[in-house]
């Protein structure tokens, strides 16, 4: 047999590192986008569990997850840029297994929520660097087909993720918690071993934490309002001063923005057309996108009494459109504007959502009531999500690529966090006839909102931006 030679010897060793890499990275990227269908899933067993808890304080098991990974996605991922790619990924999936294993020893619900918030740092430290660390790695000829398989392995877990959050919890829903544990462990050692370090070379200022404190706490007081509007009323003086708190935090956000050398948000960036129209689209679908999803879910299991299996098997249909029309999105967009592909997409979303209100009624009919919606809207996402990450950064030059896509993915967890507290304030407490009502308002919102991000897609058509 012929001997290889030197340069095919390593030429290979380092596409096998470069896999090796891509896998560990990809199965951390998986750890982080599953958590939002498994946790949905198990939602309604959380509550059984926590007797007394109302819908209003079981909405932070979600929101303070969303509100956390929001406000400090940008800052940790430039801290790691600054002191090590490789330290801040490590120390995030840790954190992320460790707060895993705390969420599921909850014995209450705030102290759930409490690990929730310290997965969802680990979480905002790990997804940044996981894709820094990923280009470093990998040869300039091969990065663009590594971040599909990357990115897609994050569409995976969505389609995965109530599947498997439905068979987890009929053990209990502790284990969409624990299954994290092993995968995590083994992803940890995995990456100690053959992830290369990397940062960046030059040193500039510290990110703006006390900014993403302030952006935190506008999201929570805004939150908390919503969520609180039945008990206190749109008048009372609690409604009132959290929703003065939060504007007072968010313009103390801003201000704070303007004038520090590494902001959150650098203010130059939404002066490029593109990328503050593709930011803002994402925010508005993102609420309805999260209203819709936990709308389903809760009918399906509070009202249909499906069980969370059933729920998992019935939710799967929607997410597996994703990844399918994205391609087909992707294809399409040789041709066709992105805005155009992107206000198509809010249009399905939002006829989707409009045939859950029209057709699902209290007896069940999943085929032909929630199923025919629930796939249309999975097609909307497809054109939607995927074509406004791809235009948001278009026109913004290389070295704000990353932080801007950073920022659009803030502006969709924002966005849920909010469609969670819309859905609270929407259903409340209600029961019997006004349930069916209170969902109905939920759907009927979650079309509106769709439809009022279409036109706010046609932004990202206009390639006139001012590089910042």
């Amino acid at each position: 047999m012929t001997a290889m030679t030197p340069a095919l010897e390593v030429r290979s060793a380092r596409e096998v590192h470069a896999g090796a890499v891509l896998a560990v990275l990809s199965v951390a990227a998986f750890l982080a986008s599953l958590d939002l269908f498994i946790v949905n899933v198990a939602f309604e067993h959380m509550g059984r569990s926590f007797r007394g808890a109302s819908l209003a304080d079981l909405s932070w098991v979600l929101n303070g997850y969303a509100i956390a990974y929001a406000a400090l996605l940008i800052p940790l991922g430039r801290l790691a840029d600054r002191f090590g790619r490789k330290a801040g990924f490590l120390l995030g999936l840790g954190l992320f297994t460790a707060a895993s294993a705390a969420c599921a020893a909850s014995t209450g619900l705030w102290g759930l929520v409490v690990s929730r918030i310290a997965q969802a740092v680990g979480a905002a430290l790990l997804t940044p660097t996981s894709l820094g660390l990923l280009l470093n790695a990998t040869p300039p000829d091969r990065r663009a087909r590594a971040v599909r398989i990357w990115a897609a392995v994050g569409s995976l877990a969505a389609a995965a993720g109530p599947v498997a959050g439905g068979l987890l919890v009929e053990l209990s829903w502790q284990w969409v918690f624990l299954v994290n544990l092993p995968v995590g462990a083994v992803a940890l050692l995995a990456a100690v071993r053959v992830i290369p370090d990397s940062r960046d070379s030059a040193r500039g200022p510290l990110p703006d934490l006390l900014g993403a404190g302030l952006l935190g706490v506008a999201m929570g007081a805004l939150s908390l309002a919503l969520v609180k509007v039945e008990e206190w009323g749109w008048t009372g003086g609690r409604t009132t001063v959290s929703l003065l708190g939060s504007v007072v935090a968010g313009g103390l956000f801003w201000w704070r923005s303007s004038g520090h050398p590494a902001p959150v948000i650098e203010p130059a960036l939404l002066r490029v057309r593109t990328f503050a129209w593709a930011n803002l689209s994402a925010f508005v679908f993102s609420v309805a996108f999260a209203a819709n999803l936990l709308a389903s879910i809760l009918w399906m299991q509070q009202v249909w009494q499906y069980s969370a299996v059933r729920t998992g098997l019935a939710i799967a249909p929607g997410p597996l459109m994703v990844p399918l029309f994205a391609s087909i999105a992707q294809r399409l967009s040789r041709r066709v504007e992105a805005g155009w592909l992107a206000a198509s997409g809010c249009v399905l979303f939002a006829a989707g959502a409009t045939i859950s209100m029209l057709w699902v009624g209290a007896v069940p009919n999943y085929m032909t009531g929630l199923l025919p919606g629930w796939m249309l809207g999975g097609v909307g996402v497809g054109l939607v999500i995927p074509t406004l990450l791809a235009s948001a950064t278009v026109e913004l030059p290389p070295a704000r690529t990353a932080t801007g896509s950073a920022i659009v993915n803030m502006s969709r967890q924002v966005g849920m966090a909010l469609g969670v507290s819309l859905l609270v304030a929407l259903v409340g407490k209600s029961v019997g006839g006004e349930l069916r009502t209170a969902f109905g308002h939920v759907w009927m919102a979650a079309a509106l909102l769709a439809l009022g991000a279409a036109p706010l897609s046609l932004g990202v058509n206009t390639y006139k931006g001012v590089r910042p």
